[in-house]
């Protein structure tokens, strides 16, 4: 017992790791964005949210609403089939699946910034971030997945 409780702390000590090396790389693309676009840091914000594409940033705003949204509905879905079949590994997939999905909004923010000269693209990086934080791995759903109860 005392041996699967310690690799319960090994596996969330690891998920912890990926958690944040997946947060620092949407860091990392606003660096790109800056070194490669400074531009699109000199905010005008008498211009309109919605800019000269309209059409297309509702759609990337669509993109991203719907992305955050399947990221809780996949996350959630392992995370139960995780405690159901009592596999600890599905916790740390459904983690991945959830701020991968979440990055995905912030790559919509980069190609925004980069193809479009969007002002606004860091909302899609806020947006991403947000639900990246929201997936922080929880110790408790890795103990439920780990432990016949």
């Amino acid at each position: 017992m005392q041996n699967q409780k310690l690799n319960v702390e090994e596996q969330y000590r690891m998920m912890t790791v990926v958690w944040i090396a997946l947060l620092f790389s949407q860091l990392l693309l606003l660096v790109v964005i800056f070194f490669a676009r400074s531009e699109v840091f000199r905010f005008d914000f008498s211009k309109s949210l919605l800019g000269e594409n309209a059409v297309i940033i509702g759609m990337f705003a669509l993109l991203a609403i719907s992305n955050l949204a399947l990221s809780f509905v996949l996350s959630k879905k392992y995370l139960n089939q995780a405690i159901a079949e009592q596999k600890p590994a599905l916790v740390q997939t459904a983690m991945i699946i959830g701020c991968a999905l979440c990055e995905a909004i912030s790559l919509f923010g980069v190609v925004l910034a980069f193809a479009f000269s969007y002002q606004y693209f860091f909302l899609w990086f806020a947006l991403g971030i947000l639900g990246t934080i929201l997936h922080f791995p929880k110790r408790d759903t890795l103990i439920s997945a780990s432990y016949k109860g």
